[in-house]
């Protein structure tokens, strides 16, 4: 029995791997890799797995570097089902069809943009339509939490909370084999300990392997509650030098948040009513399916919620649905508070509104989530004066701040605590890092190892581990 890492293995992006118990073969995520455009593109387009010989899919929660290669498996052979909770399985369909719809529309304007300029570049492809998603969506089977589910004869699979996105799950693979019993525990992304929204990371009862992110294995956030200060000076500031705060966001879970916090400092008075501007149709509709999974809100969410009150909805907040509206937001003036698609500025409306304030230093771009490698987002965190947007070089004039106690992802500490934890509970004697970058990774292996556990790997892309 082995588990081949083919995607997410020394890099934060395209989640997948391949539980393999010489019986069964079990997909664990199925992401889309994000970064270079050329080099995302070619990745993306080879799949990367041989979709005919899976016979189940398990996927840990929606985000589309976890869910968004899933609509091409169909076509590539694969004749099973996708198991994931019920909230994840709520959220893909408008997830996926707006990732279609997104390949689709940036492949136009790119393969306009290019004819104007007589540029000999290929056409543009989008990866899959929304016909495809409809094919997976047909293959969806929803599973509660602490629900087992028999995937094959020899493996079965229990989610538990994993507390960063609503509907993630810590996966645990129960997997018989020679009259004996293993168990794997996929953490898929883990969230904070005592963050706002949701839950607190479930801690499973023992495994044999624990295969866990480590996007923050080298560091530690911020404290949670000094995020809403950052946040509320950073839009004080920006306004009152007439600059916009654009906050590129991803509409799972990070977009919520974000309202979130604005709702809370106008309660408090922290924060005087200003222009909020929610660019993004998809968020509108995530925010509404949070509402119909209350299970997975914290005790303070709940408690608003129980008040009459939306945790989502601050003052003066405003709905962009049509792309004219959202090119007059872009073309205006006013300042205002612009939350938008995509997370990573690689797609969506966001880079529209970026690239109208790339030369405006009056301006600010808050980055609040994790940026991978070689994104246009990680480019500008890095200090970058000129970056391309749309295959256009400008020069970057435009302020860029992180806020990362806004992040979902577990830290240092955290991730060592549900290692310590699992362990106490009993058996664990293999970790395997994920879903992290290779200084992460390292930071993280010598502080596991310091607190005792002695086998821990970073597995390389295509690299199987027996266990």
């Amino acid at each position: 029995m082995h588990i081949q890492f083919i995607g997410a293995a020394r890099t934060v992006t395209g989640s997948m791997h391949v539980l393999d118990t010489g019986k069964s073969r079990i997909l664990l995520d199925c992401g889309l890799f994000q970064g270079r455009r050329a080099e995302s593109t070619e990745i993306n387009r080879k799949l990367r797995v041989d979709a005919s010989s899976l016979d189940a899919v398990v996927l840990s929660h929606a985000h589309i570097d976890h869910s968004g290669a899933l609509p091409r498996l169909f076509d590539a052979g694969f004749q099973g089902q996708v198991f994931s909770t019920s909230a994840t399985c709520a959220l893909l369909d408008p997830m996926l069809r707006d990732a279609a719809r997104i390949q689709m529309a940036d492949a136009d304007f790119i393969n306009r943009r290019n004819a104007r300029h007589g540029s000999d570049d290929p056409p543009v492809v989008p990866l899959y339509e929304e016909h495809d998603v409809e094919q997976l969506l047909e293959r969806l089977q929803p599973v509660d939490y602490h629900q087992k589910r028999q995937l094959t004869d020899d493996v079965a699979v229990t989610f538990f909370d994993a507390g960063h996105v609503l509907g993630s799950a810590v996966c645990v693979f129960e997997i018989k084999a020679n009259g004996a019993s293993k168990r794997v525990v996929f953490s898929g992304d883990l969230g904070r300990r005592n963050a706002p929204i949701l839950n607190d990371p479930e801690l499973v009862d023992g495994g044999d392997m624990l295969i866990m992110e480590s996007t923050y294995g080298d560091r530690l956030h911020e404290p949670i509650h000094e995020m809403d200060e950052q946040l509320a000076k950073l839009i004080e500031e920006t306004l009152a030098r007439r600059g916009k705060v654009i906050i590129p966001s991803f509409a799972l879970e990070r977009a919520q948040e974000v309202l979130h916090a604005i709702t809370r400092l106008q309660k408090i008075g922290r924060l005087k009513p200003i222009p909020i501007v929610l660019d993004s149709p998809l968020t509108v509709k995530l925010t509404t399916i949070f509402g119909k999974h209350k299970d997975c809100f914290d005790e303070e969410t709940m408690a608003l919620i129980q008040d009459g009150r939306s945790p989502f909805e601050p003052r003066n907040l405003r709905y962009i649905e049509t792309v004219d509206d959202s090119r007059s937001i872009s073309e205006s003036d006013q300042p205002c508070v612009v939350i938008s698609a995509s997370g990573m500025l690689e797609a969506g409306r966001v880079v529209h509104h970026l690239r109208a304030v790339i030369g405006d230093p009056n301006s600010v771009v808050a980055i609040v989530g994790f940026q991978a490698q070689h994104t246009l987002g990680r480019r500008l965190l890095e200090g970058r004066t000129k970056v391309k947007i749309f295959g256009v070089e400008y020069q970057r004039e435009v302020r860029v701040v992180q806020l990362a106690g806004f992040s979902a992802h577990a830290d240092r500490a955290d991730l060592v605590a549900y290692a310590d934890g699992l362990k106490k509970r009993g058996g664990l004697r293999k970790i395997a890092l994920v879903h992290g970058e290779p200084e992460s990774q390292k930071g993280l292996i010598g502080h596991l190892k310091a607190a005792g556990h002695s086998d821990v790997v970073a597995p390389a892309t295509n690299e199987k581990i027996e266990f």
